[in-house]
């Protein structure tokens, strides 16, 4: 019997460690999905390095009582799967708003980004959100863009002279 607490001991503080880690977890209802559309999503998942399992509500509620995030205990009704992702926070919500949108089983409860605990309509504006690769993209085109803009001034500058003097 002891044995048995010590590993629920155990899971629960490994939970609560990667809620400490991660820079986004995402809690879902799975319930209603077939075993080939849970084998398609954890595929999914596992490209992107997000971490996803089932676990028991209590051991979820102790974990997130642990790390100080006890405002998800209104989100942990029925079966829960947490998706965690402890380098990109747009990963795990963004695959599992996209899978959501195909499948009507799949729920977002709600979830927990940089150690805040989020809501549905926050999760799903992270998920509309590009990944890390495009922020960094678009943040690279935005400081490229005067360089750009002095560039073609000078070649309008120059071809305006070359017509003057032409």
């Amino acid at each position: 019997m002891s044995g048995i607490i010590e590993q629920k001991k155990q899971i629960v503080s490994d939970l609560a460690e990667k809620f400490r880690n991660s820079k986004s977890a995402v809690l879902v209802d799975y319930r209603g999905l077939d075993v080939a559309e849970v084998t398609e999503l954890r595929n999914q998942l596992r490209e992107a390095g997000v971490e996803y399992k089932v676990h028991k509500n209590t051991m979820i509620r102790r974990a997130a009582a642990e790390v100080e995030l006890s405002d998800l205990d209104e989100v942990l009704q029925g079966p829960t799967a947490i998706a965690f992702h402890t380098d990109d926070a747009v990963a795990p919500a963004k695959i599992l708003n996209n899978f959501a949108k195909d499948h009507e089983d799949l729920e977002i409860k709600g979830g927990v980004v940089e150690g805040q605990v989020a809501t549905l309509e926050q999760i799903k504006e992270l998920a509309n959100l590009p990944n890390y690769e495009g922020l960094v993209s678009m943040f690279l085109s935005v400081l490229q863009a005067p360089i750009r803009n002095f560039a073609y001034a000078t070649q309008a500058i120059a071809d305006q002279k070359e017509e003057e003097s032409a």
